[in-house]
């Protein structure tokens, strides 16, 4: 079943890099306590869309949303950390965007956001989305009808929120 607005979100663990450089586990519930969070999805690191648009989007957004009150800006892909960390390093998000890195596909399946990229090598996924979560609740959801759609979950659209 798919989340939707007023839905917590799921308990579930990522993987964030640490200050020391190493990975460290933090749950869901603990990220996103007490915060309002633009939160936004994509199926992959270095892919097309996510890399051109996506991402670079909500860095350059950064400024404006955080003035609308949003305490953190945060991306999640079913890649690992390492990757997602290069991802944010090279498209300038470090200090920006904290990564969340969904390795197992555990949340994204929690949430009913999986998509089977399977027949394109890819995998599970995550459909690409964006959320305003406030205190772990979902306040709005925006999933795009293609992964190479990225309108409804852009941080252009987030700005309207």
């Amino acid at each position: 079943m798919t989340i939707k607005v007023g839905d917590r979100l799921p308990e579930s663990t990522f993987m964030i890099m640490g200050e020391d450089g190493a990975p460290k586990p933090v749950k869901s519930t603990e990220f996103f306590a007490g915060k309002k969070v633009a939160l936004f999805a994509v199926p992959g690191a270095y892919t097309g869309v996510c890399s051109k648009q996506h991402l670079p989007g909500y860095v350059q957004n950064h400024d404006k949303l955080k003035a609308q009150g949003f305490d953190a800006i945060a991306c999640t892909s079913t890649n690992d950390i390492f990757v997602l960390t290069a991802w944010g390093r090279e498209g300038k998000a470090e200090g920006k965007v904290t990564m969340l890195a969904d390795g197992s596909a555990e949340f994204v399946k929690k949430v009913g956001l999986d998509i089977d990229l399977s027949a394109r090598g890819m995998g599970v996924r995550s459909k690409r989305y964006s959320m305003v979560v406030e205190d772990g609740v979902v306040k709005s959801l925006n999933v795009e009808e293609t992964p190479a759609n990225h309108d409804a979950s852009s941080a252009a659209t987030m700005c309207t929120l």
